[in-house]
């Protein structure tokens, strides 16, 4: 019998770069099929390719086949993938608020009805049919096992419920046989995402093929049939049944060879008596990555990282720490507590951010490059500013020192660029985060943060900012804090590495411990006795 859904040898390269290597996968109707990987290891682009997106037909295509019920098709938009059945519920909610229930699960198919007018003058004067797309949403909401109020608006329902609404839009779909969850439970509380996975349940056994995409891999154990883990573009493992335990999952995922580099030496070790920065039962209130009580302890003048899959808190560290969300706990540096939720007293207190949403808070996009490089610091620490007049006294920029120093910056930190005037949203993503960096070290913190600093650069540009916080710990003496979803750049650079799981810290790992070790902190579980 043929699969309801099967990809085989799907190969996918950017510019030279090969992304996907010959990627087989294949789903049954009522059958709940589980892809897993880390950040990076290919499943977006995997999904990009199925759904026909213009970014794969923008950059040359794809190499292999896609079949659906063992036919191949040729799915060049996501109108195709509609058109053939295959459904997806996004990450990110893709609702009007405006509207209600009813409205959104039905956006773009409503029915209509005929009436005098229309039947002389022609359809384009019918009427909605409000009384029967009621009637077919709460239809699609009783099958997920939801009391919801199909005549309610969307604006104003809780997060879970409107995950429903999506799923139902879906569902309600006359063609669709194969539907795919991106990251479905990534920001439902704990019992919004059980609600949810008996609907998914109740969805496969309808006769549904499920494709569920999930870095909460309790959640994959309890649903799935079958678990494929893709890493580095490649298919590593396949798990259905028995064998599909979290911690077996776990080390699949983040198990590869890596090759640690020899560092520089620094001026004096990290020791456990002289102590940064501890942090004791922080919680932080970040959507979809809420910290529910960490300690920690970070030394002076070593690189730390913080791991962790996604969802469980590790990116929330930081953003609490420097104040982007609501934090509550005890943070003390050098020995004094440090304000929480005042964004402007940690930065004047010797600590520096670099964000993990480059584009949306880390830069000023259509600002220079030099203006970028110091704002910040004429904003804590009044540099690169001058006296205009004597009294009242008034500052303004002192161009010729903002030059000079995004030139050095320029220079060491080798931002490929047309100038120090250019705008920073005409620079790659690697020099973007180069930017980043600069803005950070002008600021000569104590403390620096790096929240995912590779994310969404290229291979070259990886290693050249890994480098660059290798440099500023062994010049500088800067103690630094690296959150990635990429475990094997942790354990290139790190010291060590805090495993950060269901917003908790579960243990400490050396960079040259074992992947069984990380595979089992990163599913919950205790390091092993060694007896």
């Amino acid at each position: 019998m043929a699969h309801a859904l099967e990809m085989r040898g799907i190969t996918k390269s950017f510019f030279g770069n090969t992304v996907l290597k010959g990627v087989d996968i294949a789903v049954d109707a009522g059958e709940i099929h589980a892809l897993v990987g880390e950040n990076g290891a290919g499943k977006s682009t995997l999904m990009n390719i199925l759904f026909g997106m213009p970014t794969i037909h923008h950059t040359g295509g794809f190499e292999g086949n896609i079949l659906v019920d063992g036919e191949i098709t040729q799915i060049e938009s996501p109108a195709d993938a509609m058109e053939l059945g295959i459904g997806m519920v996004h990450q990110e909610f893709m609702l009007m608020p405006g509207f209600t229930v009813t409205e959104n699960i039905k956006l773009n198919r409503e029915l209509s009805r005929s009436n005098v007018l229309s039947k002389i003058v022609g359809n384009r004067l019918e009427l909605l049919d409000m009384e029967q797309m009621g009637k077919d949403s709460r239809q699609a909401l009783d099958r997920l096992g939801v009391d919801i109020d199909h005549w309610l608006p969307v604006a104003g329902l809780p997060v879970g419920y409107m995950q429903f609404v999506e799923i139902a839009r879906e569902i309600d779909k006359s063609k669709v046989r194969v539907l795919v969850f991106d990251e479905p439970t990534a920001v439902l509380t704990e019992s919004e995402a059980e609600l949810f996975l008996q609907a998914v349940k109740r969805l496969a056994e309808a006769g549904l093929a499920i494709l569920f995409i999930s870095h909460r891999l309790a959640e994959v154990v309890e649903v799935a049939h079958q678990v494929t883990v893709l890493r580095d573009g490649e298919i590593v493992g396949r798990l259905s049944g028995e064998a599909t335990k979290v911690d077996k999952i776990a080390e699949m995922m983040v198990g590869r060879k890596i090759s640690r580099p020899v560092l520089p030496p620094r001026k004096r070790e990290p020791n456990e008596e002289d102590i940064i920065l501890d942090i004791n039962d922080l919680v932080v209130d970040m959507p979809g990555e809420r910290l529910r009580g960490l300690n920690l302890a970070v030394r002076r003048g070593e690189i730390i990282g913080l791991g962790g899959l996604a969802g469980h808190g590790k990116v929330a560290v930081a953003n609490g720490i420097m104040g982007l969300y609501p934090a509550a706990g005890t943070v003390l540096k050098d020995g004094e507590e440090l304000p929480l939720n005042e964004p402007e007293v940690a930065l004047s207190q010797g600590l520096a951010f670099v964000s993990e949403d480059r584009r949306g808070t880390g830069l000023l996009l259509d600002e220079s490059i030099e203006d970028n490089i110091v704002f910040t610091s004429q904003q804590i620490q009044n540099k690169f500013l001058r006296k205009r007049l004597p009294w009242p006294a008034m500052y303004v920029r002192d161009a010729e020192a903002i030059r000079q120093h995004a030139l050095q910056s320029i220079e060491e930190l080798d931002i490929r660029c047309q100038g120090p005037e250019q705008a920073v949203r005409r620079l790659s993503g690697g020099n973007q985060q180069k930017v980043c960096l600069g803005r950070a070290l002008t600021l000569s913190p104590e403390i620096l943060f790096a929240s995912e600093p590779t994310r969404g650069i290229d291979i070259g540009a990886k290693s050249l900012v890994l480098d660059l916080l290798v440099d500023f710990n062994r010049q500088f003496g800067m103690t630094v804090v690296i959150t990635s979803s990429e475990l094997a750049e942790l354990r290139m650079i790190c010291d060590r590495i805090a495993i950060i799981y269901q917003g908790r810290l579960v243990g400490i790992l050396g960079p040259d411990d074992s992947d069984t070790e990380y595979g089992l902190m990163m599913a919950g579980g205790k390091r092993a006795e060694v007896g």
